[in-house]
């Protein structure tokens, strides 16, 4: 146990930032998460939380096992009060499956943690971001995607999450992502700074970043919750964290002055079925 609190002393870094130059942050041993996993549940002072069906190994954590109607989660403990963020998630999803296989798993910032639902093991109508690793397609429409498939939705509470359209209508942005039943493990990277939200991935696990998306205008308040949950229905698929790493990022002194835990979490530019969404929630309440 003391030679991982050792291993997470809080120091400066050189983080490399997907797919631009190295800046300058601070890793943060609170919202990170390494081997072995055993020492960190133990302890009286774990920041970490499981859920549901998760497992902890010597290997990894199972947010589900490749088994029917499962749903799990790891979420942290500490608030982030920090306003600019990075973080980088170690995974895997596998299984028995060749053709069907599913869900899926949400990495999460969110107000309220540790609550099972619908949405891949968490919650509907949310507060916050979930970056979405879907992998089965629901949707056979006119916004349908081949899968894997990764998407960022940003949720003030009002919207709910539609599995049969695979989130396409409240989604930010998204990229096809060929993550699942790789031979070595997968990196994906979720950088906030400056309002802007980039996630990009390493599938091969070779220090390649590839970026998927970068949206400007996502507005999301500090003092909310990471974490990580999965969920399997019909189809069935492990679902692994192997580690978690995440960085403060340099802020300006007004981002640092700012007293951010009251801004409501909203995605200024979006696409054209959230727009409509949006409208229709705007409209609703208006009317009521």
């Amino acid at each position: 146990m003391f030679q991982y609190l050792f291993l997470y002393v809080l120091q400066i870094v050189s983080a490399q930032q997907p797919g631009t130059t190295n800046t300058a942050s601070y890793e943060i041993r609170e919202h990170s998460l390494i081997k072995p996993y055993p020492a960190v549940f133990s302890s009286i002072n774990s920041y970490w939380h499981l859920t549901g069906n998760t497992i902890v190994t010597d290997r990894w954590i199972r947010l589900t096992a490749d088994t029917q109607s499962k749903q799990g989660g790891l979420w942290n403990l500490l608030p982030v009060t920090y306003p600019d963020w990075e973080m980088h998630v170690q995974f895997k999803v596998h299984g028995t499956g060749k053709e069907l296989f599913g869900d899926g798993l949400v990495i999460w910032y969110v107000r309220d943690p540790k609550h099972l639902g619908p949405v891949f093991g968490n919650q509907d109508f949310f507060h916050g971001l979930g970056v979405i690793l879907d992998t089965y397609s629901n949707h056979n429409g006119p916004h349908n995607h081949v899968h894997p498939y990764i998407s960022a939705m940003v949720n003030n509470g009002t919207l709910h999450y539609d599995h049969d359209r695979d989130g396409t209508h409240t989604q930010v942005a998204g990229c096809e992502s060929q993550f699942r039943g790789r031979d070595t493990d997968t990196l994906i990277a979720i950088r906030y700074q400056n309002d802007k939200l980039t996630v990009s991935t390493d599938i091969d696990g070779k220090n390649v970043w590839k970026e998927c998306f970068s949206v400007e205008g996502v507005k999301l308040p500090s003092h909310y919750y990471f974490g990580f949950t999965a969920a399997t229905g019909d189809l069935t698929d492990n679902h692994d964290i192997i580690s978690v790493h995440t960085y403060q990022l340099e802020s300006t002194n007004e981002r640092k002055m700012e007293d951010r835990r009251g801004i409501l979490p909203i995605a200024l530019t979006a696409e054209a079925e959230r727009r409509m969404c949006l409208k229709f929630v705007k409209e609703e309440i208006f009317l009521f």
